[in-house]
C-alpha cells in the first residue's frame, strides 16, 4: 500500500490540468517577477538605456550584446514569446495573449530590450505600443529572410527563438521595415475599404451575368455604376425575382463607392495635396494618386527613383545559378492594391483612349514583339515606368512633359 501511496503521488505532476486564462496570466506574472529577480544584479538600467539611445543616434542596426533579446512570434489570439539573456542563453518562453492591454502589462516590467517581431495583421500596433516602454523594437520581413523550407520542425516556439537569436547576432538579416504613421494608415482603410466594396460589386456583376446567360440570355454591356439601371428591364421574366436582390445589392455598394470617392477627392484637395503632382498623367486618378502617396508616405527614403519598382513587385524574380537564368514572373512585393490601380492605368494609357505620351510609345514597342502574353508584359512594364516616373514628379515637383524623351507622331528625325 505504501509504494502504491508513493507512485501516485510522484505521478500527480505530471498531469495534464486545465488552466484558465487568468491563471496563465498569473503565472507569466510570477516568472517574469523571478526573471527580473534574477537579472537585477546583472542589468544595469541607466546604461542599458544609454546604450540603447547611443545605438538609435548611430542609426546603424549592431549585434545586442548588452541587452535583453526578445522575439515575439505573432498570432491572431496568443503569440509566443522567447527572451535571451546577454549571453544568448534562453532565459523564458511563454505565451501572451494579443490585446493591448495584455502585450502593454508585459512590456512595461522589462528592462531596455531589443524586440523583435515578424511583419503581419498587428504588427504596427504591437510596434507602437512596445516601442512606447522604451524598447527598440525590429519589424522582420519574412520575405526576404531565409525560409523554413530546410527545416524538418517549425512551430511558433521554434520560431520565437530563431527571431531573438538572429535580431541578437544578425539583426540586418530581419531586413527589417517601417512601418507608415498611425495617421496614413487610417486614411489607407478608406481606400482599402473601398478596394473591398470594388471587388464585390465586381463579382455580384459577374455573377449576375453568369447566371442569366444559363437561361439563354445575356444583359446588355454597360459600366459597372450603370448596371442596375440598365439590366434591371432585361432580367429573363423566369428569374427575374431571384436576381433582382443581387441587382439591388449591386445599386446599394454603388451609393457607398461614390460616398467613398467624395472622401477620396477630399482627402486629395485639402491634406494631401501633393497628389496634384502625381495626377499631371493621364490615366492616374485621384484613387491611385492617393494611395500611391499613402503608401510611400515618404519619398526621401528612396535614394532613386528605380527603387520604386522593386519595393511595389514590378519587376522580374532572379532566381540565377551559373549559366540558368530563368525567366520568372514579377516579384509581388510591397502592396497588392497600388500595383493592380497602377497596372490599370497602364492599360488606360495603353488603350484606344490613351494620349500619345512616351509611356504609351514605350508599351506599344513591347507589343510589337509579340509573343505570349505581350499585351499584359507591356502594361506591367509601363506600370513600373508609371511608379518611377510620379516618384520623380513628387520629388522635383517638375510639369510633366508627356513627350520629353520623344519625337511627334507626325515628326520623326530622317535616318542618317
Amino acid at each position: 500500500m505504501k509504494k502504491n501511496d508513493n507512485s501516485s503521488t510522484k505521478s500527480e505532476p505530471c498531469r495534464k490540468q486545465p488552466k484558465s486564462r487568468v491563471s496563465v496570466e498569473r503565472d507569466t506574472k510570477e516568472v517574469m517577477a523571478e526573471l527580473l529577480g534574477k537579472l537585477a544584479e546583472k542589468l544595469d538600467a541607466k546604461a542599458i538605456s544609454a546604450s540603447a539611445g547611443k545605438e538609435q543616434q548611430r542609426g546603424g542596426l549592431r549585434p545586442n550584446l548588452d541587452r535583453l533579446t526578445v522575439g515575439v512570434d505573432l498570432g491572431d489570439q496568443w503569440s509566443v514569446y522567447s527572451i535571451l539573456g546577454l549571453e544568448g542563453e534562453a532565459l523564458i518562453e511563454g505565451r501572451l495573449q494579443m490585446t493591448k492591454e495584455t502585450v502593454a502589462e508585459f512590456f512595461q516590467g522589462l528592462p531596455a530590450a531589443r524586440v523583435v517581431i515578424e511583419v503581419g495583421t498587428h504588427s504596427a500596433w504591437v510596434r507602437e505600443e512596445i516601442s512606447g516602454y522604451g524598447h527598440e523594437v525590429l519589424v522582420a520581413n519574412p520575405r526576404l529572410m531565409e525560409g523554413s523550407k530546410r527545416r524538418k520542425r517549425k512551430n511558433d516556439r521554434i520560431d520565437a527563438n530563431k527571431l531573438a537569436r538572429l535580431g541578437r547576432m544578425d539583426p540586418q538579416s530581419l531586413h527589417p521595415i517601417q512601418h507608415r504613421s498611425a495617421e496614413v494608415r487610417q486614411d489607407l482603410v478608406i481606400l482599402r475599404a473601398r478596394d473591398a466594396l470594388v471587388a464585390v460589386r465586381t463579382e455580384l456583376i459577374n455573377t449576375t451575368r453568369g447566371l442569366v446567360k444559363s437561361v439563354g440570355a445575356r444583359l446588355p454591356k454597360c459600366a459597372s455604376p450603370s448596371f442596375p439601371q440598365k439590366v434591371a428591364e432585361s432580367i429573363p421574366a423566369e428569374i427575374r425575382e431571384a436576381l433582382l436582390p443581387l441587382v439591388q445589392l449591386v445599386a446599394a455598394i454603388s451609393d457607398s463607392i461614390q460616398e467613398y470617392d467624395k472622401q477620396v477627392e477630399e482627402l486629395g484637395s485639402e491634406k494631401y495635396g501633393h497628389t496634384k503632382l502625381v495626377r499631371q498623367v493621364t490615366g492616374v486618378g485621384p484613387v491611385t494618386a492617393l494611395a500611391y502617396v499613402l503608401t510611400l508616405e515618404n519619398p526621401n527614403r528612396f535614394v532613386k527613383s528605380r527603387d520604386v519598382g522593386p519595393y511595389l513587385g514590378l519587376v522580374p524574380n532572379q532566381e540565377d545559378s551559373g549559366d540558368i537564368q530563368p525567366q520568372l514572373g514579377i516579384s509581388k512585393a510591397g502592396d497588392m492594391m497600388l500595383r493592380r490601380l497602377l497596372v490599370g492605368s497602364a492599360h488606360y494609357i495603353l488603350g484606344p483612349f490613351g494620349p500619345d505620351t512616351d509611356l504609351r510609345r514605350y508599351g506599344l514597342r513591347l507589343c510589337e514583339r509579340g509573343g505570349k502574353n505581350a499585351k499584359k508584359r507591356a502594361a506591367v512594364a509601363v506600370a513600373r515606368k508609371l511608379a518611377v516616373l510620379l516618384h520623380h514628379l513628387w520629388v522635383s515637383g517638375e510639369v510633366y512633359e508627356p513627350l520629353r524623351n520623344g519625337w511627334s507622331a507626325t515628326t520623326r528625325p530622317a535616318a542618317a
